[in-house]
């Protein structure tokens, strides 16, 4: 794995020092560009053509064809295409609700807003000053019943399967095996107003050019044959460890996603993304190019997620799309490097609530991980990848051992 102290590291000669030599593997970089645009122009247009006609760009699947295997191909085509879904009833409205209704009544009863520190993570930290929307809650009962529950287990399952788990020789991970990856939740409450989220991608910002690990992830992009880059190989990709920061992901996620908790319609501030997950190589390739300063990485920066602005990434850019309206138990999910962001909202029409609940299957990489939260969960403090808050230490109500069931266990490497 990549040693990731930085305490010594200058990023700047770092950068400057790394750039030319990936120039050198690409050979002709402006050419590479050129063909990865060229490519990335037709997913754009068919994104913004579909938009146009009123069709749908989120692919949209049913729970239950998921558990009967019955997904229809086309469907399944495009996920591969889009890099994202909405698994509509993954779990039954009542069930959402209920676990909304008792997510806030813990928070309530424990005195939450009493003790609550404001803390800026450099992604949603924007959107917590005052009362905050996203709350570092890990152990609810809740949570920990989403986690665990096998319909939850079989959409992880039927997603991770998008993924080459086997390649140069190796096997890089089980996808019919899950691991926790314990995250917060949100709260966001009606006639809110917010300015959302810029886009942006997560799980490595400049460490996507830098680390070797990475830098083998993406070794076709790196390459005089940039337009063979693969972004559901999951090759070396359990391999990159990031530098230490508030935002790094200890995990590998082939999904990231959220659990509806509250009916959500696409005009109130939702998630957005440009559903392309090749479009990695054209944010990796851009950097590179003579217009961009020798120590820059078009603005990205160590311990922020990677931004992805107009001014360097324009032709991407009018592919941004909101998920579909939502019900309470529909799961949002999409690959872990597309381009997303949270659409601006006025006066926000009802709640806005989701747990957030990533895909991480079964490796040596996500395995230490889900040890590390097991201790974590013991005794309620928040898991290593996030700002050491701990507010549940000392929380009555939260889930303990007793609660996880064999599933549940097994997430956390217990047995």
């Amino acid at each position: 794995m990549d040693p990731i102290s930085d305490s010594q590291l200058d990023f700047s000669e770092a950068i400057r020092t790394t750039k030319p030599e990936l120039r050198d593997q690409i050979g002709d970089t402006e050419a590479a560009l050129r063909q990865v645009e060229e490519l990335l122009g037709f997913e754009v247009d068919d994104v913004v053509g579909s938009s146009a006609l009123g069709m749908p760009v989120w692919p949209v699947v049913q729970f239950d064809e998921i558990a009967t295997h019955s997904v229809p191909v086309g469907s399944v085509e495009s996920i591969r295409r889009r890099g994202c879904a909405i698994v509509k009833g993954t779990f039954e409205r009542d069930r959402a609700e209920a676990w909304d209704a008792a997510l806030a009544s813990y928070i309530e009863q424990n005195g939450f807003f009493a003790q609550y520190r404001y803390i800026d993570d450099r992604i949603f930290g924007g959107l917590d000053q005052g009362k905050p929307s996203i709350f570092p809650i890990y152990w609810s009962k809740p949570q920990m019943e989403a986690r665990q529950d096998l319909r939850m287990v079989a959409v992880r399952q039927f997603l991770n399967g998008f993924w080459k788990n086997e390649s140069e020789g190796r096997v890089w991970f089980d996808p019919d095996r899950d691991t926790a990856y314990p995250d917060r939740i949100r709260r966001r409450e009606p006639g809110t107003s917010s300015e959302g989220l810029s886009p942006h991608t997560d799980s490595g910002s400049i460490e996507r050019w830098l680390l070797p690990a990475y830098q083998q992830v993406f070794r076709h992009v790196f390459s005089d044959h940039p337009t063979t880059y693969d972004p559901w190989d999951g090759a070396f990709r359990t391999e990159v460890d990031e530098y230490p920061s508030t935002v790094m992901c200890s995990a590998f996620r082939t999904f990231q996603g959220w659990t509806a908790l509250s009916d959500m319609a696409a005009s109130e501030g939702v998630l957005q993304a440009i559903p392309i997950p090749s479009a990695m190589a054209y944010v990796l390739l851009r950097a590179l190019q003579d217009d961009v300063a020798d120590d820059d990485l078009c603005g990205a920066a160590n311990g922020q997620a990677l931004a992805v602005s107009e001014r360097w990434y324009p032709l991407v850019m009018p592919a941004l799309t909101p998920i579909p309206d939502v019900e309470p138990g529909d799961a949002v999910w999409w690959h872990g490097d597309l381009i997303h962001f949270v659409g601006p909202v006025v006066d926000q029409k009802g709640w806005g609530n989701v747990m957030y609940i990533p895909a991480s299957p079964l490796c040596p990489k996500n395995l230490a991980y889900a040890r590390s939260c097991a201790d974590a969960f013991r005794g309620g403090a928040s898991p290593t990848d996030f700002a050491a808050e701990d507010y549940e230490v000392d929380w009555t109500g939260r889930a303990t051992i007793e609660d996880l069931s064999e599933v549940g266990r097994r997430q956390f490497a217990l047995g």
